[in-house]
């Protein structure tokens, strides 16, 4: 890793920006760190991380400067689906804890000035939930199974699924029961969805949302936001023509109109939660996962539905300034039109870790990638982190909120070549092996340079970590000159200073695959995308992703913010 000066001065008498609970829009310039509790810390030596690992390693984040943790889910589950198939919203998985190991993570988060977000998972549930289990046993048009989408197969015996819906995971959407009726589940089969034409579905996650409320959570991040509304008029529709794997089609049928995402009407269900969310003081925060249209996206960030929804598109662009600034350029206006602030995120648990995906060369399909255990094409891991350095600083300088990913502050790359028997993503069994899934930016994290798991807990972890972890540690990167953590501690904290408003200003005559732009008159920040050394502007250097040569250019790869 490089070592060299990072920051010279902080500007003087830079007020500190208020991102505090007295501020009820804290939310809207944000720096929130997702932590994957499973991966983060365990305490107990049986390989999964929990909610005590997570209290014991908030001074981490309180040290990194974000404002907010996001908790993935902590939920009862049989991990079908990484957690993500609930089988109770309102208790703690007892592999991660208890309601007052919860209790006790919030209250030292807040004690240490960090606001706590938490998954809610309402378009399904897991199979083994109390409710699906009461429908398994219900008769056809039962209450029990109107709790859920249940449909007569087609074919002379009812054997044939009840439309084409294709699951996200791979295969039919559709599951047949002993008794011969089928339910939808548009994600693994242990995930049925729920039906939200159903007013108890409604009123008990009304129950659920103030249940974490009351017990001091500050926001919610809201998955799948765009699939709990499905058109269930009979007969039920097939996709078809417009494509059966659902989302690629959203762009190629009327708004609105697809028969089981991004409908009109899921955005009547958060206007409704919305009323909830503002009873409390300060009121509760919301975004949304929602991979629709940027324009279509902004509905959910309205302010009297979620408030903000994340911005996919940044997440997907490629290393180019051109593809860049017109996602920067219509995110804002798309957040501004909504009354909303953007939000921006490079990596996430369901994506390749952005120090190994922006190395790909464009086209590049990262499953295929993945699949070849990261060798088609071979990834430079030196110059992935270089990269990933510049995009951070860029990231950091936009307006609105940032969000972090557990592990890219040490700058952890994709483990591409986990062996295939250690998986355990359902992508990989659903999609026949053909898809390896999602596991390889969810290996649990290095805290130290030795030790069974690195420090990740007392015995091994549940998914093995390469010997290369030793050097992203924490330990080996704490108080290290020019390391990925201490770029992230001081990028942090400069960002803060720097906090002024949510104005960009493009600068003009930029060279060629250089973005550059103002946030006030004491901030510019200027990434070089290109291949070779630019001119580097005027002004007193606060930051650089790596360093200068003193040449008066800015190195390819590499972002400064100038004074």
């Amino acid at each position: 890793m490089w070592t060299g000066s990072l920051l010279s001065s902080f500007p003087k008498g830079s007020p500190m920006a208020d991102l505090s609970s007295r501020n009820p829009d804290w939310w809207r310039q944000a720096v929130i760190y997702q932590v994957y509790p499973r991966s983060f810390a365990d305490t107990d030596g049986d390989g999964l991380g929990d909610l005590k690992g997570i209290a014991q390693r908030l001074n981490h984040l309180a040290a990194l400067g974000v404002d907010a943790l996001w908790l993935s889910p902590f939920y009862p589950s049989e991990l079908a689906d990484g957690g993500y198939d609930v089988a109770d919203h309102r208790d703690v998985d007892p592999r991660l804890g208890t309601l007052d190991d919860f209790d006790a993570l919030v209250a030292e988060a807040h004690r240490l000035g960090l606001k706590v977000v938490v998954d809610v998972v309402p378009n399904h549930t897991s199979h083994l939930h109390p409710w699906f289990q009461e429908a398994l046993r219900a008769a056809p048009g039962s209450p029990a199974r109107d709790r859920y989408v249940f449909r007569p197969g087609r074919g002379a015996h009812g054997e044939l699924p009840p439309t084409d819906w294709q699951s996200v995971f791979g295969g039919s959407a559709w599951r047949r029961t002993a008794d011969g009726e089928w339910y939808l589940h548009l994600f693994a089969p242990e995930q049925p969805d729920l039906n939200w034409d159903n007013e108890e579905v409604r009123a008990d996650f009304r129950t659920t949302l103030r249940f974490w409320s009351d017990r001091g959570v500050d926001g919610f991040r809201v998955d799948v936001a765009h699939g709990l509304a499905k058109d269930l008029t009979e007969p039920l529709r097939d996709v078809g023509g417009i494509g059966a794997t659902g989302e690629d089609a959203l762009p190629r049928v009327p708004a609105g109109s697809h028969p089981y995402w991004d409908r009109d009407e899921v955005h009547e269900i958060y206007r409704d939660w919305r009323k909830i969310f503002d009873a409390y003081t300060p009121p509760r925060t919301a975004v949304a996962e929602a991979w629709v249209p940027g324009a279509r996206r902004a509905l959910y960030a309205r302010p009297d539905e979620l408030g903000q929804a994340f911005n996919f598109e940044y997440l997907e662009a490629g290393w180019d300034a051109g593809e860049l600034r017109q996602v920067i350029t219509d995110s804002l206006a798309t957040a501004r039109a909504a009354g909303a602030s953007a939000t921006w995120v490079l990596s996430n648990h369901d994506v390749v870790r952005h120090a190994s995906r922006l190395m790909l060369p464009p086209g590049t399909d990262p499953g295929a990638w993945l699949l070849s255990g990261g060798t088609a094409p071979a990834v430079d891991q030196q110059a992935g982190l270089r990269r990933a350095r510049a995009a951070t600083l860029l990231m950091l300088a936009l307006p609105g909120s940032a969000y972090l990913y557990q592990g890219e502050e040490l700058g952890l790359p994709e483990v591409a070549d986990l062996p295939t028997e250690v998986l355990q993503d359902p992508i990989w069994e659903q999609t026949g092996h053909v898809r390896k899934g999602r596991d390889g930016c969810r290996v649990p994290l290095p805290w130290t340079t030795t030790g069974p798991s690195y420090g990740f807990g007392p015995g091994g972890a549940w998914l093995p970590q390469p010997p290369s972890f030793a050097s992203y540690a924490v330990e080996a990167q704490d108080g290290a000159e020019g390391s990925a953590l201490e770029l992230y501690r001081t990028a942090l904290r400069l960002r803060r200073k720097l906090l002024d408003g949510e104005r960009l200003t493009w600068t003009p005559d930029a060279p060629a695959g250089v973005l550059d732009f103002t946030r006030s008159a004491a901030w510019r920040c200027v990434t070089n995308l290109t291949g070779a050394p630019v001119p580097l502007p005027a002004g007193e250097t606060l930051l650089t992703s790596t360093p200068l040569s003193g040449t008066g250019t800015l190195p390819p790869d590499t972002t400064v913010w100038l004074a």
